[in-house]
């Protein structure tokens, strides 16, 4: 009895070292979609603020030492404004169906929106998320494309629907009615496929 034991404990030992050792398929994990190890990265952004419509917010980004991303800035609630936003530059970020969206952030506790953009002509059109951040602390975000709302100045369209595959940037804004400064950090921002 003791030999079949030790048998035993030598086959279940061989066979978790064997399951440890077995390489994570490459589906498996997120692929990233925007890092920001390089000050070229923030060729790939730029802010677009309410003064686009009259209003006095100030928001700004730039990559730092630490290689992320800081969204910083004021936000005015004067002349009918209200937000402040950084978005990526056009390109096809070959999104999905059933994709979920994860962000690494450090933020200031207040809540923002991760807006998705497709190739329209529609002023203000987006489709947004939100999610909070808790101050001065990293969090992980994961936002299902599925969850995103269509939105136009700031009102959801129903009659929208997002087709994954169409978007071609994404976006974080700050609008949540609370004139003062701000801060958000980005460290990346990847995607996990439901597949």
């Amino acid at each position: 009895m003791p030999h079949t034991n030790s048998a035993y404990m030598i086959l279940c030992t061989c066979l978790t070292s064997f399951f440890l050792a077995w390489p994570a398929r490459a589906e498996d994990e997120p692929r990233m979609l925007f890092q920001f190890d390089s000050p070229e990265a923030s060729r790939q952004w730029q802010t677009v603020n309410d003064g686009v419509m009259g209003g006095r917010s100030e928001g700004r980004f730039k990559i730092n030492d630490d290689q992320r991303m800081e969204f910083f800035g004021t936000l005015s609630l004067e002349n009918n404004g209200g937000f402040a936003s950084v978005r990526s530059r056009s390109r096809n970020l070959e999104l999905k169906p059933g994709d979920t969206l994860i962000l690494s952030v450090r933020g200031d506790g207040r809540k923002y929106t991760m807006n998705l953009y497709p190739p329209t002509r529609r002023i203000a059109f987006s489709y947004g998320a939100d999610f909070e951040t808790v101050k001065d602390e990293w969090v992980e975000v994961s936002l299902p494309v599925d969850a995103f709302e269509a939105t136009s100045f700031g009102r959801v369209d129903r009659d929208a629907k997002l087709d994954p595959t169409e978007i071609q940037g994404v976006g974080i804004l700050l609008g949540d009615k609370k004139a003062g400064p701000f801060a958000l950090e980005v460290a990346w921002i990847k995607v996990r496929s439901s597949e």
